[in-house]
């Protein structure tokens, strides 16, 4: 309890504390990686770790208001993570989770599990691994670009399958490494092309709703 409660706090910490948070944290030992953290605040700003130590994120970027709200909307419904999920089922291990929220005042509530069998706790962890999942094709990219040219290609083909799967997180967070790319010759055309495409349709408007076309 000690550990888990030092990893907390450290995951805290990667956000100033001016707004309510939802922190989630994985712990999975012989899985890449074998610990993730991502802190969230109420505006949209989050973080993402991979140690349960190291105050310094890996990365921050900035979530769209529709997609933030929908997280705290989930917590609300969980009560802000005041009572147990877990199943009790006889699963296989997908590691050791936990959901925290941290309100304005510091006050904080948690709930670790394995599997949940609770659709709004379902949602939430889906929600909230799509954006570990983004910040580590992030990470991978920018690896990439800085270390392995010839690795760019097989980084922007994981960034668009989230993309076209709905599953990208703060899809903002990757035109300055898309711009390193278009404008950097030593990539083959191929790669500066697909990064120039990716680029214009992440900052594309969405698409008119029935209800804006009928305005």
């Amino acid at each position: 309890m000690r550990l888990l409660a030092s990893c907390l706090l450290s995951a805290g910490c990667l956000l100033a504390q001016s707004a309510p948070q939802l922190i989630f944290t994985k712990s999975f030992p012989g899985s890449i990686p074998a610990y993730e953290s991502i802190v969230i605040d109420s505006t949209g700003a989050f973080a993402y770790s991979e140690s349960p130590t190291d105050p310094k994120p890996l990365q921050k970027a900035k979530l769209k208001e529709e997609d933030t709200a929908e997280l705290f909307v989930l917590a609300r419904k969980l009560d802000y993570f005041k009572a147990p999920i877990e199943s009790g089922l006889k699963v296989a291990n997908t590691g050791k989770k936990t959901f925290r929220y941290v309100d304005e005042a510091g006050k904080s509530s948690e709930t670790t599990f394995n599997f949940s069998l609770n659709e709004s706790a379902k949602a939430l962890l889906d929600r909230l691994e799509q954006i570990t999942a983004s910040e580590r094709a992030y990470l991978d990219l920018d690896r990439s670009v800085h270390f392995d040219p010839l690795g760019v290609n097989d980084s922007l083909a994981e960034i668009e399958a989230l993309w076209v799967r709905k599953q990208l997180a703060a899809p903002e967070q990757f035109i300055p490494l898309f711009n390193r790319i278009v404008k950097h010759e030593a990539f083959m055309h191929l790669v500066r092309d697909r990064a120039a495409r990716l680029k214009e349709e992440f900052l594309a408007p969405p698409p008119a709703t029935t209800a804006d076309k009928t305005k």
